[in-house]
């Protein structure tokens, strides 16, 4: 599985994974706020390409605001039982035409919940929420959803991608990628 180029290596063991995992775009997101302080929390990865690693949220978010802080993310997926792939870069914004395209294909609930949810702030009651969304399907009846202007998309763009495999002697085998003005070396690590 091991070649030269980790965004090859890493749709490979991705579509391995779909074959076998409920949710193979399920990703830590590690941040560091303007204090300082890390958060991770699980985001959903939207796309992948050479530009690297895309997902969605609102700009208010906790993790909206500590990459604002801090341009700069990392990623972990886990494939049980033998895969983890980690990866470090800058973060960026993806452009609003990404956005709005990405954002038509959410079911329309998702599109309502995009509008209705003050995404990190704190909730009064359940009932306050479902309120909100009752007002939002009001005033998107009958069409269709736009996206809001305070949710998009971000993008990590890898600096670094590791490759761990489970070794039952916790041996395990390790390769990670560096990118240096625009080309991947490779290395390995020890366990």
């Amino acid at each position: 599985m091991v070649n030269d180029d980790p965004v090859a290596m890493f749709s490979a063991l991705y579509e391995r994974a779909a074959a076998s995992c409920a949710e193979p775009d399920a990703m830590v997101l590690s941040t560091v706020d303007a204090d300082g302080r890390p958060s991770a929390r699980y985001v959903l990865l939207k796309g992948v390409d050479e530009r690297g690693f895309t997902f969605y949220t609102n700009n208010g978010s906790r993790k909206a605001r500590a990459m604002a802080a801090h341009p700069y993310a990392a990623l972990t997926f886990y494939w049980a039982p033998d895969t983890q792939v980690r990866i470090e870069g800058d973060v960026e914004g993806v452009s609003d035409a990404e956005a709005d395209a990405y954002f038509a294909t959410r079911p329309r609930g998702s599109q309502i919940g995009a509008w209705a949810s003050d995404q990190s702030a704190a909730l009064e009651s359940r009932a306050a929420l479902e309120a909100r969304v009752g007002e939002i399907e009001r005033r998107f009846a009958n069409v269709p959803v736009t996206r809001p202007l305070f949710w998009t998309g971000y993008r990590v763009v890898a600096r670094s991608i590791e490759f761990w495999t489970r070794d039952p002697h916790r041996l395990h085998d390790r390769v990670i990628f560096h990118r240096h003005e625009g080309v991947w070396t490779r290395s390995l690590l020890f366990p």
